[in-house]
């Protein structure tokens, strides 16, 4: 990958930041470009360790502009695209954003990659496409049967994204991956959610009977797949990307309560979000084939997850005390 020059939009991310990083560390010759719009999700704080790396650059620009996004891909190789709304709670609520990032965003930048002569388009997509899986491990040729406006908008994007490497034989590869954690990780979602509100004192607001089932996938497992992808993946493939192992949210709380000494009796059901999901699971030997495997186990990853957030209690807190607020009462304290 020597002097190979990435795009990386929506790097100011949970998954993006850490992309952006892992690819510093690992491709010393690199150069890169970080394009974010830097919503409520997006946190430059994120990379306040890289700011100054000569190889790092940031533009503060919205991926749906699909002049702008042409006119700052031009003379780049590869494009990475992280940039969404990712919140299922709030695509109940906010339909309209999500449909706008998630599906003309991406028309966007494929448009940009069209002009410009990227060689490679990865475009970062989720499990949750593939809507509840009873039993078994869903293959990347499985069928699409999205729950909710999040699912259904990445849904879309993916399909759009295959179209254009049939029609207009752009270089994309989809990937979709379980549900991430680790560090960095914006406090609407489950764990650093219950993590930070443990930490808090607070209750831990579990959806239904919790018993929904995840295959949780730490972030830096996430990465290297994204980067092997990124060197040998196949334009037009898709790829899935899970540790296979499954474990009910509940589980995971009981988990994060006993990680931090506190008491169980902080988790409290509440109602169940419309449309919820009970299992996910994903079959990943195209991927293995390719020469990746988890390297954390999860017991191990929660734990370093939690000492992390216990260590930054004033980067979750500023979140929580601002924009946040608001919207994590609404949503959750007032059920």
């Amino acid at each position: 990958m020597k002097s190979l020059k990435i795009v990386v939009t929506g790097g100011a991310g949970f998954i993006g930041s850490h992309f952006i990083r892992y690819l510093l560390k690992t491709e010393p010759e690199c150069e890169i470009l970080n394009i974010d719009k830097l919503t409520y999700a997006g946190n430059l704080k994120n990379l306040s360790d890289i700011s100054s790396d000569r190889r790092y650059h940031f533009v503060q620009e919205d991926i749906c502009h699909q002049k702008t996004m042409e006119n700052l891909v031009k003379g780049w190789d590869v494009l990475v695209n992280f940039a969404a709304e990712t919140h299922v709670d709030r695509s109940l609520i906010d339909r309209e954003s999500f449909l706008r990032t998630d599906v003309w965003g991406v028309f966007s930048l494929l448009e940009a990659t069209r002009s410009s002569g990227i060689k490679k388009f990865l475009q970062i997509s989720t499990d949750e496409v593939y809507g509840f899986i009873r039993k078994g491990s869903v293959s990347e040729d499985g069928l699409l049967s999205p729950t909710n406006p999040y699912a259904a908008t990445k849904a879309a994007a993916d399909l759009l994204a295959l179209s254009y490497f049939r029609t207009c034989r752009i270089p994309v590869c989809i990937i979709r991956s379980t549900n991430n954690f680790g560090s960095f990780q914006h406090p609407e979602k489950m764990i650093p959610l219950f993590i930070t509100n443990a930490l808090e004192g607070k209750e831990l607001p579990l959806y239904g009977d919790g018993h929904q089932v995840r295959e949780w996938l730490f972030v830096e497992d996430n990465c290297r797949a994204i980067g092997i992808i990124l060197k040998k993946g196949k334009p037009g493939h898709i790829y899935h990307v899970s540790p296979q192992v499954g474990y009910r949210n509940l589980t995971v709380a009981r988990k994060i309560i006993r990680m931090l000494g506190k008491e169980e009796s902080l988790i409290k059901k509440v109602k169940d979000r419309p449309g919820h999901d009970r299992r996910y699971s994903l079959a990943c030997e195209k991927i293995k084939k390719l020469g990746w495997q988890p390297q954390w186990k999860f017991e191990k990853a929660l734990a370093e997850t939690v000492d992390w957030y216990r260590r930054n209690v004033s980067w979750w807190k500023s979140i929580k005390n601002g924009s946040f607020r608001h919207y994590y009462q609404q949503q959750y304290q007032g059920r």
